[in-house]
């Protein structure tokens, strides 16, 4: 029970890596707040999860700061602090080689990935700096290491999330509060099934090549599960995580060079 008595917030947490992290928090004893965009897929999340008056979903848009501020102040309120967020909500709004994407799209993707993190870390801090404790967790990609054609907003944004990362966590390291980042390799949710096969088409892959070519690039030569980024989501949330603040955790199964 390395997070019991904590209360968590995490964004997409209805589905994919998010319910990983979800699921994973419950398990070590936090109470959880997820965000998603369907109320539905939320209520239905909370049904299979079976918490409790330990688990609870606020529904709303990433990409407008007051979902950021409602999930975060709704934690307050109904648990009476925030100890850990996850800024988990995120991906590509198609894909598109730089030359011939579309302004919106861009902007789109940017306010997805990345303002959705400064709003929350922002919001969330409001909260840890006084009661001089809290986790910053934020979910990059392995996509943040490295570039890759067709999707060049979303890269653009989880490097600047990485950057993010490590300057935020300067600012509050001496006030108890640490700020990290964990860079995701390919994992096979829900949310990969339904987009990988247009993903594998921009690289001219079908979806099985696409996942063996990602396999085979890792050291581990498979993909790595939401469980896998799950453990390490709790290792930073909890109390063990208190020395490491600032730092890019690779889980991809040692595909990124750094």
């Amino acid at each position: 029970m390395k997070l019991e008595g904590k209360v968590a917030a995490v964004t997409g947490g209805s589905r994919g890596i998010g319910r990983g992290i979800v699921e994973a928090f419950l398990a070590e004893g936090a109470s959880v707040v997820m965000n998603g965009r369907d109320p539905e897929k939320g209520e239905r999340a909370l049904a299979e999860l079976g918490a409790g008056e330990r688990a609870a979903f606020i529904a709303g848009d990433v990409t407008e700061e007051r979902t950021l501020m409602g999930l975060v102040d709704g934690a307050v309120e109904r648990y009476g602090r925030i100890d850990v967020l996850v800024n988990n909500a995120g991906g590509s709004r198609g894909f598109a080689q730089v030359a011939e994407m579309e302004n919106e799209d861009w902007d789109h993707t940017i306010r997805w990935n990345l303002s959705a993190t400064f709003w929350g870390i922002k919001h969330a801090f409001r909260h840890m700096i006084p009661q001089e404790s809290g986790r910053i967790i934020n979910v990059s990609s392995l996509e943040g290491k490295h570039g890759k054609p067709g999707i060049a907003a979303y890269v653009a944004a989880k490097h600047a999330i990485n950057g993010l990362t490590k300057s935020a966590a300067q600012e509050v390291g001496t006030l108890g509060i640490t700020v990290n980042a964990i860079c995701p390799g390919l994992i096979e949710t829900d949310i990969v099934r339904e987009s990988g096969a247009a993903a594998a088409a921009s690289m001219g892959l079908t979806y099985d090549e696409m996942v063996q070519r990602f396999s085979e690039e890792s050291a581990i030569k498979r993909m790595n599960t939401v469980e896998e980024v799950g453990a390490v989501a709790v290792l930073l949330a909890s109390d063990v995580g208190a020395g490491v603040t600032g730092a890019l955790w690779s889980v991809d199964g040692g595909t990124a060079a750094y």
